[in-house]
């Protein structure tokens, strides 16, 4: 007997869903945990003029799960902006967990700073200010013993592919990169875009889909967000 075509039921789906204003409230209503003093450090960067910078609520939640996971104790944050991820993530470490944190802004990290203190975990997370690549570089001429178990690297999309490969080199066997902003808004499926920051997103996707190093998976969280792991 020759079968045809198998027909979903509607309780299976062969793709991801599609997210609407009111399933995204359900699924926070019924996933969320997020503590008070993350919920007004988010709510206070939403009000700044580039608060869209800030990573969803969600995302965040998912992070501090994935420390969890794999058991991290150091963390290389490339990206800090007013630390909601620095904080998702400090939170779920334990305590002899680190965090080396790299941004050029004294002025978000100002904000950071203060979040941090407040939740008990300031002494988990070093900012170093100043270009990423420079701290990256001081990191790889240091003893490798201590390699990082987790990256996350949200900063400036045009040196995304600088940063992958600084950070790959200091990560463990078995290690997680986690990059932020690899749909960008869908831009990076529309081929007539041409802007300089979608071009270099849309290279660097290309590229790491290509690069037998890792394992990876590329998830539709907040604007995207591709975990690869270290072979």
């Amino acid at each position: 007997i020759q079968l045809g075509p198998l027909k979903w039921g509607r309780s299976m789906s062969s793709r991801t869903i599609n997210i609407s204003d009111f399933l995204y409230e359900y699924l926070l209503d019924h996933s969320l945990r997020e503590p008070e003093l993350l919920q007004r450090l988010r709510e206070e960067t939403g009000g700044m003029p580039n608060g869209m910078m800030q990573i969803s609520p969600e995302q965040g939640q998912f992070m501090g799960l994935l420390v969890r996971l794999i058991g991290a104790l150091r963390i290389l944050e490339i990206g800090v902006f007013t630390g909601y991820s620095s904080l998702s993530m400090a939170l779920s470490l334990p305590e002899k967990g680190t965090i080396v944190a790299c941004d050029i802004s004294e002025e978000y990290t100002n904000i950071a700073r203060k979040y941090w203190k407040e939740a008990g975990v300031n002494s988990r997370i070093h900012l170093k200010i100043g270009p990423a690549m420079d701290t990256i570089q001081e990191l790889s001429g240091k003893d490798k013993s201590e390699p990082f178990d987790l990256v996350f690297i949200d900063a400036d999309k045009r040196n995304y592919l600088n940063y992958y490969e600084g950070s790959l080199s200091l990560l463990r066997t078995g290690g997680l990169i986690l990059i932020d902003n690899v749909l960008w808004n869908g831009k990076v499926a529309e081929q007539t875009n041409h802007e300089k920051d979608t071009v270099a997103i849309r290279e660097f996707n290309r590229k790491l889909h290509q690069d037998d190093r890792i394992d990876l998976s590329m998830l539709p969280i907040g604007d995207g967000l591709t975990i690869a792991c270290k072979r």
